[in-house]
């Protein structure tokens, strides 16, 4: 019997009863106070009079009718590009010790504070997801067992009198010392830089290693978990990590991999998604029985959100000015919000560039539904990630196909447009293109009307090419972002697709 196990299990079940619950909608308003004072004497502060916005009867709309939207080129170049040369009291109390280096996609790298308090408030999200997991019906020998964490090299560089690099290797690089005895890779293999040689480290590795879970972004954790399972001469993973029991994903969907994982595992897990990013912890799931995420809204992050329409974003994707935030207390469930948030890192009005719906108002359950740089609106079809990926959902199951990654493209044609996808797919048996293109079309066409008036006007063809689902791991190699939270764009401009396109041949 796994008796520290067991005291562990029962240790957390009692936690996770006794830990503190406040209810959002207030948690959220005193949130943004406590945030406006701690940072009022700080030149953005200053700038933007929160001594006086504190003071108002209704700080949320104050805050909203004084306080400008941000994307990161506008906060970096007025505010950020002073804290990252090492100037105190910006934006936030201080300066930070850490800059994260964010490239979701392979665009241009930006960087973000993060500061002592974000790294608390990022541990303490962790730990209540720890505790969550007192809820599954796990067994007491999984409380025994390791975690492998998946991220970017802890090896983090110097610059300006801080450390930077991704925040998955700053979050791995500042882990308590309680929690050391659970993570694998440990700090030796987690330091080296080439994703390969870290990866193959593992697999020498997995031997010695009971891995009961895992974490980290799931094209990678695939990548990952197939090399061990070829180093080791395996037939699934469970054969050398028995007690595998729970695989916590972010960055992306996991629901495009389900399928691949079901061949790599040797039974079932426990699936959690997170919502951890470059600018803090949003998001947790907490149960279950939902695929969607709690909203932390004691967490260090005030949230503000606005309807995902065309007329509340400017040409380049970016939400205009004028475009009506709501707070936690207005919004409405299943509406696409645009996610807007302000952090105890000194992002104002942020926009992070992800997009949500509420499930589950009263347990401020959330999804993410996509990026707002993937609207695919070019011709005025108005396709939404969340939207896109629906339609390939389907198109995989009506083919019985495995579709991990795609992209796509509005192209010139002459005068007119056509739409060119690139589908990530290993599989023997695949229909011709052709005829997943015309099925892509008239599924698209179902999910939107906006799509079915561009076809019969200045949208003119659909294409569908199908290649190997490495050349997306390939493409994202080339650009020297392999592994950490890299992924490729669902939605390419004209220059990245052209370059894309030379890329696969």
């Amino acid at each position: 019997m796994a008796i520290i196990g067991e005291i562990l299990k029962k240790a957390i079940e009692i936690s996770s009863n006794i830990v503190d619950k406040p209810d959002p909608v207030p948690a959220q308003k005193q949130l943004l106070i406590d945030i406006l004072e701690k940072a009022k004497d700080t030149s953005f502060g200053k700038a933007y009079k929160f001594n006086e916005i504190i003071k108002k009867k209704d700080p949320q709309k104050a805050f909203a009718k004084s306080v400008p939207y941000h994307d990161y080129s506008k906060i970096y170049n007025e505010w950020w590009k002073d804290v990252y040369a090492g100037q105190k009291d910006v934006t936030w109390p201080g300066k930070p010790d850490f800059f994260a280096l964010s490239s979701g996609t392979t665009s241009k790298t930006k960087y973000i504070p993060v500061t002592d308090e974000m790294l608390h408030n990022i541990r303490d999200a962790g730990i209540r997801q720890l505790l969550s997991i007192a809820k599954f019906d796990l067994p007491s020998s999984f409380f025994e067992t390791e975690i492998l964490m998946l991220g970017s090299s802890t090896d983090l560089k110097e610059a300006n009198g801080h450390l930077e690099g991704e925040i998955s290797g700053i979050g791995a690089y500042n882990i308590p010392f309680w929690f050391r005895r659970f993570y694998k890779p440990g700090p030796k293999i987690s330091s080296i830089n080439d994703w390969d040689e870290r990866v193959r480290q593992i697999a020498i590795n997995a031997p010695q290693w009971d891995i009961g879970g895992l974490s980290g972004m799931p094209s990678w954790i695939e990548l990952m978990l197939k090399r061990v399972i070829e180093y080791n001469n395996l037939n699934n993973i469970h054969e050398i990590w028995p007690n595998l029991e729970v695989y916590t994903s972010g960055g992306v969907s996991f629901e495009p991999y389900r399928k691949s994982f079901r061949n790599i595992l040797g039974r079932p897990i426990i699936v959690l998604d997170t919502y951890l990013a470059s600018e803090g912890y949003i998001a947790s799931q907490l149960r279950e029985d939902t695929g969607a995420m709690t909203l932390l809204a004691n967490n260090g992050i005030y949230f503000e959100f606005v309807p995902l329409k065309q007329e509340n974003l400017d040409e380049d994707g970016n939400v205009s000015q004028n475009a009506e935030a709501f707070t936690l207390e207005e919004v409405e469930e299943g509406v696409d919000y645009i996610l807007i948030i302000t952090t105890v890192a000194g992002a104002w009005r942020y926009m992070i560039g992800d997009t949500i719906k509420f499930t589950d108002k009263d347990k401020v359950e959330i999804q993410l539904t996509g990026r707002t740089k993937y609207f695919l609106n070019v011709v005025g079809s108005q396709l939404s990630e969340h939207q896109m990926v629906k339609a390939i959902d389907r198109l995989e199951s009506n083919n019985n196909m495995n579709i991990q990654e795609f992209t796509v493209s509005a192209v010139r044609r002459g005068e007119d447009y056509i739409h060119r996808w690139y589908l990530g797919c290993d599989d023997n048996l695949t229909p011709e293109e052709a005829e997943l293109a015309r099925q892509l079309d008239e599924i698209l066409q179902d999910e939107n009307k906006n799509y079915g008036k561009t076809r019969t006007n200045t949208l003119k063809d659909v294409e569908v090419k199908v290649v190997p689902i490495n050349y997306f791991h390939d493409w994202i190699e080339s650009k020297n972002k392999k592994g950490g939270q890299t992924k490729v764009p669902k939605v390419m401009g004209e220059k990245e697709f052209s370059e894309w396109e030379e890329f696969v041949g």
